[in-house]
């Protein structure tokens, strides 16, 4: 049946290759375990420096410490799993933010959690 007039026929879309549709999801997969590994290898560098614990800046309020704790960061069990690892760091990050944490003490407020699951 012809198609009405002022309507646009759109042809069938291509057919799907399967092999390079997989060899393109292997390829996702591998660069995720990629990805999965140099975050586990940079967590445990950080993990095994000591951590500095992040001073006042003479403000005469709490310390950087004392208003991370109080916003009860979530403590990162070691996941081997990039999602759950990442959604740690997204919300970590949104504490930073809510406490105005500068560039140098994030490294140590995150170094501190990572120790406090070794004890």
């Amino acid at each position: 049946a012809p198609a009405p007039q002022g309507s646009t026929v759109l042809p069938p879309p291509p057919p799907v290759d399967y092999g390079v549709f997989m060899q393109g999801l292997v390829q996702a997969m591998q660069t995720q375990v990629q990805t999965q590994a140099a975050l586990q290898a940079q967590l445990q560098a950080h993990a095994q420096a000591p951590a500095p614990v992040p001073q006042e800046h003479g403000h005469g309020g709490p310390s950087i410490m004392e208003r991370f704790k109080r916003m009860a960061p979530p403590s990162f069990k070691g996941e081997s799993q990039p999602l759950l690892a990442e959604s740690w760091m997204r919300e970590v990050e949104k504490i930073f933010q809510a406490i105005r944490c500068v560039e140098e003490d994030k490294v140590s407020l995150a170094t501190y959690m990572l120790q406090v699951l070794k004890v």
